[in-house]
């Protein structure tokens, strides 16, 4: 049926229905979010039950996914209604381990968002389970878990480091050939008769100690997930002042990953300020295609006041090609 397709971006499942009469019932295609393959299915007597569900198959039955997900259920038209769940945290196997009843009259066309807040798997050899998200890129061959832990050693016992990091908070010694093979910036400033090269010192007064840390720690190999999200914007902000190409990258990846309406609006002012192409375009696609917008009515105004016209501009076009008159 034409819909039966979900939409997907980032953590977000979106399914629009066209046309859906009383006792009825229709069931999604399936849709890709983490390592399963999932349905929602709907179904009307006296309640509406709204069902998620994965895909059976081998991953599904080994390792269940332990989901923790919001549903959203709202209709299309003036006089919007949103309707949203409690937050559900469980294992999901089958059709029957998840419903939600719904005590409303929604017929014809509506939209059933699901937002996964997390996913967790158990370990096919036993142990604890564990989100599948922070641990994404994590794996390493053991040479490099090697090279890893002299680099690290290297960093933390300072040995044989030849240049000071000034922050406003506190220093860091680190070592000059490993920030010049990380950032032609660095690279340009120990060349050239600079004053960094003279003093072997390094100003960096826009960021705290702990985030320079944390740079440190990524340009040597170290960095930890959790370290790495808390922060995610100092260092975008660093790999654009000194041209740290793969890190920026790394950064605008991951703010992809958890956009949500708390965040939509300052992700998208930092898409523009640093160029990152896809982070904008997942933003306006969470804004106007998923029809988020309605969600930061509040915000936008604030918003606007500070935009740039060029990004306003962007968002007006954006609003003409997505809500084009049907």
């Amino acid at each position: 049926m034409g819909d039966s397709k979900v939409e997907t971006i980032s953590r977000l499942a979106q399914w629009r229905i066209d046309n859906f009469s009383p006792c009825s019932y229709k069931k999604s295609d399936p849709f890709k979010v983490g390592l399963w393959n999932w349905h929602l299915s709907i179904e009307k007597n006296r309640y509406m039950y709204i069902r998620l569900f994965p895909e059976p198959s081998r991953v599904s039955k080994e390792q269940p996914p332990y989901a923790k997900f919001i549903l959203r259920i709202s209709n299309v038209g003036a006089n919007r209604r949103l309707y949203i769940s409690p937050v559900h945290d469980r294992p999901l196997r089958t059709c029957d381990d998840f419903y939600w009843p719904v005590d409303s009259s929604f017929h014809g066309r509506f939209i059933i968002d699901v937002e996964f807040l997390d996913l967790r798997i158990c370990p096919i050899n036993g142990g604890e389970i564990v989100s599948i998200w922070p641990m994404d890129g994590a794996i390493q061959s053991m040479s490099t878990q090697t090279t890893l832990r002299c680099l690290a050693r290297m960093l933390d016992e300072g040995l044989h480091a030849d240049v000071t990091i000034k922050t406003a908070e506190g220093t860091l010694r680190a070592h000059k050939a490993v920030l010049s093979a990380s950032s032609p910036v660095f690279e340009s400033m120990f060349h050239h008769n600079l004053k960094e090269k003279e003093s072997s010192t390094i100003h960096i007064d826009d960021m705290s100690l702990e985030s320079c840390r944390a740079l440190l720690n990524y340009l040597y190999g170290t960095i930890n997930q959790e370290d790495f999200w808390k922060h995610r914007l100092p260092l975008l902000g660093a790999a654009n002042k000194y041209d740290i190409v793969d890190l920026k990258d790394a950064c605008e990846e991951s703010l992809l990953e958890d956009i949500n309406s708390q965040n939509v609006l300052e992700r998208l002012q930092e898409a523009w300020l640093y160029q990152l192409t896809k982070l904008k375009k997942g933003c306006m696609t969470y804004l106007f295609d998923f029809g988020k917008i309605y969600d930061v009515r509040d915000e936008i105004n604030n918003f606007f006041r500070q935009a740039d016209r060029e990004l306003m501009l962007d968002m007006f076009q954006e609003v003409l090609t997505v809500w084009k008159p049907v």
